[in-house]
């Protein structure tokens, strides 16, 4: 049991960045896990009024499902704050599970978090404190920050026109999860409070068990809840896509193997492709209509540059003419130097750009999201195509 929060706060724990001295009421958004346990621990010590939110998403294990429902309200139990659930089920299948499994039908990779982030979790926890009014602010765990935007601290701008609020890295380079945040809107940043932002993760673990929270020393979840729910991406596949025969064939037009459907494969990939060929091949591309995977050596699936759709801009306006960026293909992936081009429609709207690399690039990956930075700033984000 948690007692006297105020009176067990760390020394080494910088009090929370809060947006309004006049109003701290605040809904924290509970997996049951350990980042957003600790979270709503951090913001009853730091003096807000706190009511914890769980989204039900769907049945079965995982950290977003029926065991994460069961921590979480033992947690807002311990904590003394009141806690609701959300059946977000019927939503969740719409914007998450049929998206993600109409993308690998189409033979691209997709970023199941990235929908669930934008189109879900967010969303829904907006509408909450829209809806019951005397909440201002949204919390969760994400190892991100966001900051007001003060022009004049921000150095090499470039043609950068900042909007009011900024969403930037975690202080954990190796935990940052902006990534997943660039579809986030302003009406979103405005009221978002990320406490373990400026944490790392070893230092989530300490001030967890310091302030003798029950999920102190749970296990660390799966970045995809989907993985948790089933076990494993490929078991989620074949749940949702029946198998389907085809051809793996070498660019060079050398059929090479078989395969059981083009969902099971994602650009850039080298395991587990079922072939022999005297030295390692990976997957160049997928072929949906005619259901063929093409194999090359590493040095053909060098891309010079990438199409980059649904863009959205979370710290800055839409920029109007080509700007140089910190672009990051992949999660885990080093942000490399690129430059980015608008490419406008008849109606003369730019959701569309080009992506230019300073280096040719491997594994740009159709459904993978492109980040944009400059410096620690996310400046937006859109869908490789």
């Amino acid at each position: 049991m948690i007692n006297n929060l105020k009176d067990k706060k760390s020394e080494n724990f910088s009090s929370i960045n809060i947006k309004s001295k006049n109003q701290k009421k605040i809904v924290v958004g509970l997996s049951g896990g350990v980042d957003s346990s600790l979270s709503a621990a951090l913001l009853i010590e730091d003096g807000w009024e706190v009511e914890g939110l769980t989204l039900w998403l769907m049945k079965g294990e995982g950290s977003c499902c029926s065991e994460g429902l069961v921590d979480a309200a033992g947690l807002c139990e311990d904590l003394g704050i009141n806690h609701n659930i959300l059946d977000s089920r019927i939503i969740f299948e719409r914007e998450v599970v049929k998206k993600t499994t109409e993308g690998y039908e189409s033979g691209f990779t997709p970023l199941p978090c990235s929908m669930c982030n934008k189109n879900v979790k967010f969303e829904e926890m907006l509408n909450f404190v829209i809806k019951q009014k005397e909440f201002t602010y949204i919390a969760t765990g994400h190892y991100a920050r966001v900051q007001k935007s003060t022009y004049k601290k921000i150095k090499n701008t470039g043609n950068f026109q900042f909007k009011d609020y900024l969403l930037l890295r975690g202080a954990d380079k190796n935990k940052d999860q902006s990534y997943f945040l660039y579809s986030l809107s302003q009406e979103v940043l405005r009221r978002l409070i990320l406490p373990l932002g400026d944490l790392k993760k070893e230092d989530t673990r300490k001030e967890a068990l310091r302030l003798g929270l029950r999920t102190a020393k749970k296990p660390e979840s799966q970045d995809l809840c989907l993985v948790e729910h089933y076990g494993s991406m490929q078991k989620f596949i074949d749940n949702h896509i029946e198998s389907k025969e085809g051809k793996i064939i070498h660019i060079n037009g050398e059929i090479i193997g078989t395969h059981k459907g083009i969902q099971h494969f994602t650009i850039g990939q080298r395991r587990g492709l079922g072939i022999a060929w005297p030295e390692p091949l990976y997957v160049e591309s997928l072929d949906r209509e005619k259901n063929i995977v093409y194999v090359a050596n590493k040095k053909d699936l060098l891309k010079k540059e990438a199409i980059i759709k649904e863009v959205n801009w979370v710290s800055i306006e839409e920029p109007k003419n080509k700007i140089e960026v910190k672009a990051q293909i992949r999660y885990r992936s080093n942000p490399v130097n690129g430059i980015l081009v608008p490419v406008k429609s008849k109606e003369n709207i730019t959701k569309t750009f080009k992506l230019i690399f300073e280096e040719n690039q491997g594994s740009v990956t159709p459904g993978q999201a492109a980040v944009f930075y400059n410096d620690e700033i996310l400046l937006g984000g859109g869908i490789i195509t």
